[in-house]
Parts: structure tokens; sequence; C-alpha cells
């Protein structure tokens, strides 16, 4: 991509393409119900409710990939896992392993920074129930797919959950770079995979369900995150 000026307006001129994108009508109704529809806590406050943009590190080695922004978190801070107990979980983890200069975000201009990494998701919209279908999915895809050709110096892929990895699998592709192996990557926990200049690196999601049940920990979240610097390291 040539200078870090130049990728940062290559990503900008992506987040204006993302956040007036208007193809999934379905996702469209929804992020807009969830707004007019708040939970107590969040009543009165005025929601983004339009599709999220990715963020982060322009240098980033490190891209972490998710399902989709929340309902009320992403639809309404207009950042993606601001705001929700999973970007809670997430964001401490990557304060601990020096990816974040602090260890919580409530808001997009909160003053969080990412230093090596970058946080996307297959879908840029909240899904009703948090399952988009594959057409919304297939959608969606050619904005991550734009982000790889501009992120030219990640070279890990942390894929937070089954739903990412599918994405992050069918979005290189979509690039040409494929598993050396023919049979697809099976998803879990700690899974790691080369695709193309690609290593790719599956990780339970940190959403209530797994984090609350102790099926995701912060130090299985954090062993994750170290290794995906010492893959983008070399090591």
């Amino acid at each position: 991509m040539g200078t870090p000026e130049a990728t940062a307006d290559a990503l900008a001129t992506i987040r204006a393409a993302v956040i007036t994108c208007q193809r999934c009508p379905r996702l469209v109704a929804w992020r807009e119900e969830a707004a007019r529809n708040p939970p107590r806590r969040y009543a009165g406050q005025v929601y983004w409710q339009r599709p999220v943009p990715g963020f982060g590190d322009p240098a980033a080695h490190l891209l972490i990939v998710g399902l989709a922004p929340a309902a009320h978190g992403g639809n309404r801070t207009g950042r993606v896992f601001t705001g929700d107990r999973s970007g809670d979980f997430l964001f401490a983890a990557l304060h601990a392993t020096g990816y974040a200069n602090q260890a919580t975000s409530v808001s997009a201009d909160d003053g969080l920074r990412l230093r090596g990494a970058y946080i996307a998701a297959v879908n840029r919209c909240c899904p009703p129930g948090n399952k988009p279908t594959p057409a919304e999915r297939d959608a969606c895809l050619p904005f991550l797919v734009r982000e790889l050709e501009v992120l030219t110096k990640v070279r890990v892929i942390l894929a937070l959950g089954a739903f990412a990895w599918d994405g992050v699998l069918r979005a290189l592709a979509g690039l040409d770079h494929r598993p050396s192996d023919s049979r697809r990557p099976v998803f879990g926990h700690g899974a790691e995979v080369s695709v193309g200049p690609y290593r790719l690196i599956g990780c339970f999601h940190p959403s209530q369900q797994n984090t609350f049940t102790g099926r995701l920990t912060p130090e299985m979240l954090e062993q994750v995150l170290g290794a995906a610097r010492r893959a983008a390291d070399g090591d």
C-alpha cells in the first residue's frame, strides 16, 4: 500500500463505503429497531444505527475478526466491540498483551488506541439473534476483502468464533488464498492454519455465553493473543 498515510486514506475510503451501505434491508430494519427500543440503561442515548466499520492500527500485524456489532454495543457506539460485555472482555485482554493502551472501551471517543492490531467483523450490521443469513454474510464480505488488501502488514488473523473463522476463509479465498490442505480447516479454540501469507488462529468468541460459563477465560484469550504475536514475529 506504500506509506502509512496512503494506508490510512484507503481505510478511510472503506469506512465511508461501510457506513453508507444499505445492501441488506432486514439488517437495516433491525439496527434501527434496536435503536428505537433500547434497554433501560441506554434510554435516551443517541444510537449510531448504521453499519460499523473496522478500526485500529493501519500498520497492524494482527487482524481480529468478529461476527458482527452488538445491537446495543457497536450499533449504539459506532465502534465494534465498544460498549458491550464482549468488548469489556476483549479489550482487557488486548491491554494485558500490549495491543491496547487501555483496558476498557465505552465510546468511540474514549481514547482507546490499538497498537499492532486492527478489529473488523464479517458483518457490519447487528443481525437478529446474532445470526446473519448466508446472503447477508456474502453481501458484507467484500469489505473484509478490501481491508485485507489494504492492511499489507497483517500476518496473523484471529477469528473470534466459528462464524468469523468461516467468513475469514471465504474472504481469503476471494483473494485466491487457500489452505495448502484440500480439506476445509475446522474451527476450534487455538486451532491454527496457514492460508496464503497469513496464519489464521481460532478463538472462542468473548460472548457472555462463553465468558460467564468459563468456556473462555481471560487466561485463554491472552494465551491466544500471545500466540498471535509470536506468529507475527515469525517464532
